[in-house]
């Protein structure tokens, strides 16, 4: 399975290359390691995170597309779907079946036939639209719920900021 997971991610990365995905640009943290990709999420326009530079990972197992990849924003990000320590929370990225909370349709998991593109356009939409029932940071689920445009509003600014700071390191 290794061999067919490097293939198929060289193809998704080299798709990418050709014809960019509006929000966001991808590729490897090191030439040498196809399973390990960086990626930079542009904050989507009309959100709070607009003007944002996101810069995340993503880290492929070796038996993908068959189990989803794990991503992880390296530059801080206060959001409801994101744990404080960078770790993304959606569906598209858990693993395949029943989910034991029987909170997600099998269907909402990961399924092998999405690809690094799919990932990223749910981040984006994630960005634009959290999901407060499912939070991964329950402290930035309550801001959001209770004063959105307060205090939740005033530390993704923040964010949004030093990702701008950050962006051209």
């Amino acid at each position: 399975m290794t061999e067919q997971s490097s293939l198929l991610l060289r193809k998704q990365l080299a798709e990418l290359n050709k014809n960019p995905v509006e929000g966001f640009s991808a590729g490897l943290v090191d030439d040498d390691d196809i399973y390990q990709w960086e990626v930079v999420v542009i904050g989507p326009q009309d959100t709070l995170f607009e003007g944002g530079f996101f810069k995340a990972t993503l880290t492929f197992p070796r038996d993908y597309p068959l189990r989803p990849p794990k991503m992880k924003f390296i530059t801080e990000l206060w959001h409801p779907n994101v744990a404080k320590n960078g770790d993304v929370c959606i569906s598209i990225l858990h693993e395949p079946g029943e989910d034991k909370y029987g909170y997600e349709k099998p269907e909402e998991r990961w399924l092998p036939i999405h690809t690094v593109e799919t990932i990223m356009i749910s981040v984006i939409s994630m960005l634009a639209d959290p999901n407060g029932d499912s939070p991964a940071n329950v402290d930035a689920a309550k801001e959001w719920r209770e004063d959105p445009t307060g205090i939740f509003k005033k530390k993704v600014a923040r964010c949004v900021r030093r990702s701008q700071e950050m962006a051209f390191d």
